[in-house]
Formats: structure tokens, sequence, C-alpha cells
């Protein structure tokens, strides 16, 4: 597969660093949420308690779902976009293309809360004996 190399409006913002960036990020948050609920369920924490994975779970799917899309929901707030080095970051001048980015970055975070919720739910559910 091809790695995109130029900004496409609602498409893709991010090159292969920042793709490298979301990615590690997604990783950081997985391990936080593994170990988070681990450590619930070894003490015994209420249901509620546990439900707090829902934090790191929206951070891991966040940044997964960037990597996956080659789309940066934090650019696309500021209306920026980056195939560089990292921190070399461009405006988007367009105002129809900043509209399909927010779109998009609305679309992922919407995407990760709702991964967020079901690990959350079904973190809630586990029965503690």
């Amino acid at each position: 597969m091809r790695e995109t190399v130029e900004y496409q409006p609602g498409v893709c913002n991010i090159g292969p660093a920042e793709i490298r960036r979301r990615r590690a990020s997604g990783w950081l948050g997985l391990a936080i949420a593994v170990g988070y609920l681990a450590l619930a369920l070894l003490l015994g924490w209420p249901a509620p308690w546990r439900m707090l994975v829902a934090v790191p779970v929206f951070v891991s799917a966040q940044g997964f779902l960037q990597a996956a899309f080659h789309f940066c929901v934090g650019f696309a707030s500021r209306g920026l976009y980056n195939f560089g080095a990292l921190g070399s970051e461009e405006s988007v001048q367009d105002a129809e293309f900043r509209r399909k980015d927010l779109r998009k970055a609305l679309l992922i975070t919407v995407l990760a809360a709702a991964i967020a919720v079901v690990i959350a739910v079904v973190a809630f559910l586990i029965p503690i004996g």
C-alpha cells in the first residue's frame, strides 16, 4: 500500500512521521488501559471505578484511528496539516477544506468515543467474585 504524501481535505492531513506519533499514542493508551483495568480487577474495585478505563481507551482508540486514517484531529481543529518533519505544520487556507477536515475529525472522535463507551460498559459488567 502506498503512503499518501500530500494533503487531501477531509481525507489525509498527516504524513509518515505524524502517523508514527499517533500510532505510538495508541499503544501508550492501550497499555495504560490494560494496566488500569488489570489493577481494578485485581483489587476488586467497584464497577463505577472500572468504567474510568474509558479515558485511556479513548486516547488509544483516537491514536490508532488517526494513524489508520492518516488524519490528525488536533491539526484539523487548528486548520493545519503536516507531511514533513515533526513540528513543520502548514496552514489550510481554504474554508471548504477546513470544513471537510472538521467533519473527518468529528467522525474519528465519535468512533473513538463509541469504542471507549463499549469498553467502559464491558468493564462495568465484569463480575468480580
